[in-house]
């Protein structure tokens, strides 16, 4: 099994170059070549990277959360499966690239530098909270596809202010698409969040003799899930639309990144256990 866990960790970053290959051609060209092909091909590429992950698991007796090399790994994984989620409700195909290459450098990095740990701490063996962490990185992962239709949507709104008719125009979706599409993303965001949240506050507890609810990587988790508590509700009610809810998902997701590099490398958690 170890020598089909090294195959699988060396191709994948290459199945995720030809993924991004026909989303970025599909894009440029504009045409239907790969307009199902791309589709099939990512949900290939995400299948292979499920049991690659799955045969981790299963090889070494723990979650793949035991390092930041593995954590990427299952970023990698994230960010497309949130995707591709999002592709198959909306059936919008034309923004893969923007997304998928986030993949890449996730998978790149780990791809080079995981490491096969057998001796971890005990903790780290156990699949509920791996199920917490994968439900937590699901959850960025959708959050960041939220900020980057944001970012999208915020470059177009500029060209059509400036009169600017490019590629993008006539690739892009238009700025209506674009806020669904980071609306969605922000739902999914905020609903994988929730369920990571519950297991925490239910399992975490028993895990952790030292557990505080007053902890940092708790706070910053809680802050973010309550301003897109707040965003998604007051959407819902119609008291926020257009540009506005772009604004509140990228805020969302700068929060987010400075909530991770505060609780990870500054502050003391007990989350911090690789």
């Amino acid at each position: 099994m170890k020598a089909v866990i090294d195959f699988s960790n060396f191709i994948l970053p290459f199945m995720y170059l030809i993924t991004f290959g026909f989303y970025f051609h599909d894009f440029m060209k504009g045409g239907k070549k790969f307009v199902n092909s791309k589709r099939l091909f990512l949900f290939l590429t995400l299948l292979f990277h499920f049991f690659y992950l799955l045969l981790r698991t299963i090889e070494f007796d723990h979650p793949p959360i035991t390092n930041v090399f593995e954590i990427f790994t299952v970023l990698a994984f994230s960010v497309s499966f949130s995707y591709f989620i999002l592709e198959l409700v909306t059936d919008i195909r034309g923004t893969g690239p923007f997304i998928i290459v986030f993949s890449i450098v996730f998978q790149v990095i780990s791809s080079l530098y995981i490491q096969d740990l057998l001796q971890v701490k005990e903790v780290l063996r156990n699949h509920l909270l791996g199920i917490h962490v994968f439900s937590a990185l699901l959850g960025y992962s959708a959050i960041t596809i939220s900020a980057v239709y944001g970012f999208l949507y915020l470059i177009l709104y500029k060209d059509i202010k400036l009169n600017k008719f490019g590629l993008l125009f006539d690739r892009l979706p238009s700025l209506e698409v674009l806020e669904r599409l980071s609306f969605s993303s922000a739902i999914i965001g905020f609903v994988l969040l929730t369920f990571a949240i519950i297991i925490g506050i239910i399992w975490l507890p028993k895990a952790f003799p030292n557990f505080s609810y007053a902890d940092p990587k708790l706070i910053g988790t809680s802050m973010v899930w309550i301003l897109y508590g707040i965003g998604i509700t007051n959407k819902v009610l119609g008291k926020l639309h257009g540009k506005k809810v772009i604004l509140l998902s990228i805020i969302g997701f700068v929060l987010a990144i400075l909530s991770t590099i505060i609780t990870n490398f500054i502050a003391r958690s007990f989350h911090s256990f690789y």
